[in-house]
């Protein structure tokens, strides 16, 4: 009589934050999104109350950051500010190569 298999454990799930810890590429890319979320609170401030409803942080690599809008009209205002928003970022010790204006709508 043939032995059965013997039944293989369930996969233990991992933490998401171990899972960023454990890798190199994730570990990367959290470090990007926490980089991406600081920029934003350090330029958020100098967005109009009625633009910021329509804009969210964006990726960050080595040629600048992206600033996503959700219409080409705050996209539009946001691109006159981006001078600004530059310098606030200089400012604060977080300077970026660039800052990109892109329309995404949600």
């Amino acid at each position: 009589m043939p032995v059965p298999p013997k039944p293989v454990p369930p996969a233990v799930a991992m933490p998401i934050a171990d899972a960023l810890r454990a890798s190199a590429p994730l570990g990367r890319l959290s470090e990007r999104l926490r980089l991406s979320n600081a920029l934003f609170a350090a330029v958020a401030p100098l967005v109009p109350a009625g633009l910021a409803g329509g804009l969210s942080a964006g990726p960050v690599d080595d040629e600048g950051w992206s600033l996503l809008c959700a219409n080409a009209a705050i996209a539009a205002k946001l691109r006159q500010l981006v001078p600004h928003l530059e310098q606030r970022l200089r400012e604060v010790g977080q300077p970026v190569a660039a800052i990109r204006v892109k329309v995404q709508p949600r």
